[in-house]
């Protein structure tokens, strides 16, 4: 007669913790140590989101043509607006995305009371134009009015009440926005990024590999304009010498946007690449020019270790045409406090508030 073996006999709470093991030991352990679910708690847990703890702002999604091209922006529009009011736009460092540095000051801003907006210029993030990733000061210009006047057209904006916000390599199309715009009413300038000669050539190493950049970005540009093909350059690089932007500082800022996946999209759409055409027009741009023909009211916000040093500015500062400037001065900050430390955007909002709400 053949016997079956008697399978071993499994106590219960030696069963119970093999099906946990399957399930994740865990989750299964620390239920062991918590507390069982109180029903009446559990049927206060509702699957939506509640209202914001900071309601002192709403952002709405928006899109505006500019030339044909159309923008995507967000609009950060104050809660409480019994009437229309002061509305600014912004312009970010070079290569930017709205989800960079831009976010920081519209949310603030908004907070403060402006209607502000925020967007990809023309060829960047989610806006449209070919080729991509191409800084074109004109461009980027051009856009800045198209957002003015897209801000004109909000039931929400007061339109004798239209303002500019530079930031970083920014600061050079917004000057020369508001010297070309009479619907600017006063301009707030943060942290610039100046492009004269001297703070071009100190970038790239010197006057010849300067000259050679530029030569660089013609031929590239004719390129172009014959075969269609573009020629990119990373923005930032620790191995390219061709790289934009060479420091290792600001390489380790900007190579955190180019992650990509679920858990970074709230970064946007920044990409580690830029036209090799760019070079040809930013770094033949005088922005010490174009200060001498800013009449409207400027304000200037800087510090000791921010783009572009501690001298430029305040010589450019001096060549402003315009009778009613001021700079504010923050210290020995560096230039990435004034894209992401709280406290140091605060300030800067502050000032650029109370600038902006003096010149109604």
């Amino acid at each position: 007669m053949l016997f079956r073996k008697k399978s071993p006999q499994i106590n219960p709470s030696r069963r119970t913790l093999l099906k946990a093991s399957a399930a994740g030991v865990g989750g299964f352990l620390l239920s062991l140590f918590l507390p069982k679910v109180n029903h009446k708690a559990e049927a206060n847990m509702v699957n939506k989101e509640m209202e914001s703890f900071d309601s002192s702002y709403t952002m709405e999604r928006v899109k505006f043509n500019s030339n044909g091209v159309e923008l995507v922006g967000n609009l950060y529009l104050p809660t409480g607006l019994t009437k229309p009011g002061p509305a600014v736009t912004i312009l970010g460092p070079v290569a930017f995305v709205k989800e960079q540095s831009p976010v920081q000051y519209a949310t603030r801003m908004a907070k403060a009371g402006f209607v502000t907006l925020a967007f990809d210029p023309c060829f960047h993030g989610e806006s449209g134009g070919e080729p991509r990733r191409y800084e074109s000061p004109q461009a980027k210009v051009s856009d800045f009015k198209s957002a003015v006047s897209y801000l004109l057209g909000r039931k929400e904006v007061d339109r004798d009440q239209i303002y500019a916000l530079g930031i970083c390599q920014g600061v050079n199309w917004t000057i020369e926005a508001t010297t070309e715009d009479p619907r600017i009413k006063a301009l707030a300038i943060v942290a610039g990024h100046y492009l004269t000669k001297e703070t071009i050539d100190e970038y790239n190493g010197g006057e010849e590999k300067t000259l050679a950049r530029i030569e660089r970005g013609k031929q590239a540009k004719a390129k172009f304009e014959k075969t269609g093909e573009v020629d990119y350059i990373p923005i930032v690089s620790l191995t390219d010498p061709n790289a934009l932007l060479l420091s290792k500082p600001i390489y380790e800022w900007y190579i955190r946007w180019a992650d990509r996946g679920p858990a970074w999209n709230f970064h946007g759409l920044w990409e580690n690449r830029v036209t090799a055409m760019s070079e040809a027009e930013l770094w033949t741009y005088r922005v010490d020019e174009t200060v001498r023909k800013l009449t409207k009211p400027t304000l200037m916000v800087h510090a000791d270790r921010a783009a572009s040093g501690p001298i430029i500015p305040k010589k450019l500062f001096e060549l402003i045409a315009a009778k009613d400037k001021r700079m504010v001065w923050l210290g020995d900050n560096i230039q990435f406090q004034f894209y992401e430390e709280p406290e140091t955007i605060d300030k800067a909002v502050g000032n650029v508030a109370l600038w902006f709400n003096s010149h109604k």
